[in-house]
């Protein structure tokens, strides 16, 4: 089989185990992801199987999109959305303030991957 999938990556797998998933399911080696997600983060996450492994330095030189959220005014005991969440008892800011320091994420960002 050639050709890719988009295939849906759920929070908490890792895209090294996407493509595990893919090849046993497949029953193929030659089998590629296109870049790698955090394991926190879901969604679509294309694979490459035989010969379209060639198009995986193509796609991964493409522009993506991703899309975040986030809760105000809690911290969690592990520093992200899975710890247990506790006030911090410090203030929420103003709805300016945080359309102003958000506004400084918009567009074009350069990401370095967590090793």
């Amino acid at each position: 089989m050639d050709g890719v999938i988009n295939f849906y990556k759920d929070r908490g797998d890792t895209s090294f185990g996407s493509v595990a998933k893919v090849r046993k399911i497949l029953k193929t080696k030659k089998v590629g992801h296109t870049g790698t997600l955090d394991p926190e983060a879901e969604g679509v996450l294309p694979i490459c199987v035989g010969k379209a492994t060639k198009l995986v330095d193509f796609i991964m030189g493409k522009e993506k999109t991703y899309k975040a959220g986030f809760r105000l005014g809690f911290v969690s005991d592990t520093l992200d959305a899975f710890g247990e969440v506790r006030a911090t008892g410090k203030p929420v800011p103003g709805e300016s303030v945080v359309r102003e320091v958000v506004s400084r994420y918009l567009g074009k960002q350069k990401q370095l991957p967590p090793m």
